[in-house]
């Protein structure tokens, strides 16, 4: 067998896929649901819906690095499972709070920053844990179920939690949400975890810079971490002026924006699904340059509408955004846990996560450049910080590579 065959995942893997499921799915739904309860029942303005976004927001910035230090520590399953118990908790305290009549804005701010935080250990620890779970030649493979699984909770889960509070209230939806968690949590506690030589106890700043030195070090996931940090900064500065630009430049109404922004979750489930396919035809460098290269391609493409006003284009450019960006998650995600040895996995993962933090500094950007040019000026300069990212990646010997690299042993050297 081939390394980018596609084989037969173990039942113990597709036990972590179904719950990955569960857990994004219950994220989604709550994440949409909290600021319709903000707004409907709880009556707050724009300002405060602001502030219970960044609460919601803060754990990924704040805790990554924890979570970390302690998916090399301990049971990655176990972190899994308590994260997600975590969050079930987080999510029923809202659930109760609603039927006693107690919530307010900061004790939901507050629910919602705890259960995020379980979001965390979750997204850091479910990478580390799936190279125990399946051999190297299956990692592309189970890379692109968990992302499956993780694109189809994004594009479905929002609009299945408003349908839920719209439909039956507040606090069925976070019940459901709630009961999700907890099937994740079921889930977990039946998969096998192999045992791991245990690490020695070092002071925990000692561990960060070893993890943060591997990654910023290796010839290969340094140009990854900078491309994906650049990504996310140019897909916000996008984003920020996206909705008002559309109004005013294709006329068009609130449902049209969604339906123009749900192309995004298309074009995810579309890569997701050709994922395997298109990394058993392509060399394996070729498919991680794939994806910043069409998010320039999308960019460009967004740019034409400011010459040709219509929001095909714009769907267009939100569907490539969905298609290459996946794919390199799927390819990046399976190079660094080729090439990490297993007892930085999860430091190595919460790195990785931590190139988020571009996102608010895109939006500030966006905000900046289109309050004082406009959302065109904005539009062309995310093509010049889409066209840096894909030119850092494609002058990085990522690119070259034939083939999957072999997995390193734990006595590799940081």
């Amino acid at each position: 067998m081939t390394v980018l065959e596609t084989p037969h995942l173990p039942p113990t893997f597709n036990r972590l896929a179904w719950s990955n499921l569960a857990a994004q799915s219950a994220e989604q739904i709550a994440l949409a649901a909290a600021p319709i309860v903000a707004v409907l029942l709880l009556g707050v303005g724009e300002g405060q819906t602001g502030l219970l976004q960044t609460a919601l927001t803060l754990p990924f910035v704040l805790f990554a690095i924890p979570a970390g230090l302690l998916a090399d520590r301990i049971s990655r399953r176990w972190l899994m499972a308590g994260a997600e118990a975590l969050r079930a908790a987080a999510l029923l305290a809202i659930l109760l709070l609603i039927g006693l009549d107690r919530l307010t804005l900061p004790l939901l701010a507050l629910s919602g920053f705890i259960a995020v935080c379980g979001t965390v250990a979750y997204s850091v620890a479910a990478p580390a844990l799936v190279p125990s779970l399946v051999s190297p030649q299956q990692l592309p493979a189970a890379n692109s179920r968990i992302e499956l699984a993780r694109t189809v909770a994004f594009a479905g889960g929002p609009a299945l939690g408003g349908v839920l509070v719209g439909w039956v209230g507040a606090a069925p939806a976070f019940g459901f949400a709630a009961a999700l968690s907890v099937i994740a949590v079921v889930l977990l506690s039946g998969i096998h975890e192999p045992a791991r030589i245990p690490a020695p106890r070092r002071h925990p700043l000692r561990e960060i810079r070893e993890g943060a030195a591997f990654v910023l070090h290796h010839p290969l996931l340094r140009p990854v971490f900078v491309t994906q940090f650049i990504f996310n900064t140019a897909w916000f500065v996008m984003l920020a002026v996206f909705v008002p630009y559309a109004v005013r430049r294709f006329g068009l109404s609130a449902s049209g924006i969604g339906t123009v922004l749900a192309m995004y979750g298309a074009g995810m489930v579309v890569g997701a699904l050709l994922a395997t396919r298109v990394m058993r035809r392509l060399a394996f460098g070729a498919v991680i340059g794939l994806g910043p290269v069409t998010g320039f391609a999308a960019a460009v493409v967004m740019a034409l509408t400011t010459f040709i006003p219509t929001p095909w284009l714009a769907a267009l450019s939100f569907f490539l955004l969905g298609v290459g960006p996946i794919l390199w998650v799927i390819s990046t995600t399976t190079l660094r846990q080729s090439v990490t040895p297993p007892r930085l996995l999860g430091r190595v993962s919460a790195i990785n996560i931590m190139s988020y933090g571009a996102r608010p500094l895109g939006s500030a950007l966006g905000a900046i450049v289109g309050g004082l040019f406009g959302a065109e000026a904005c539009l062309y300069l995310a093509v010049a910080i889409f066209g840096t990212q894909a030119l850092v990646i494609l002058m990085s010997p990522a690119v070259s590579l034939a083939r999957q690299p072999e997995m390193v042993s734990e006595a590799a050297k940081a």
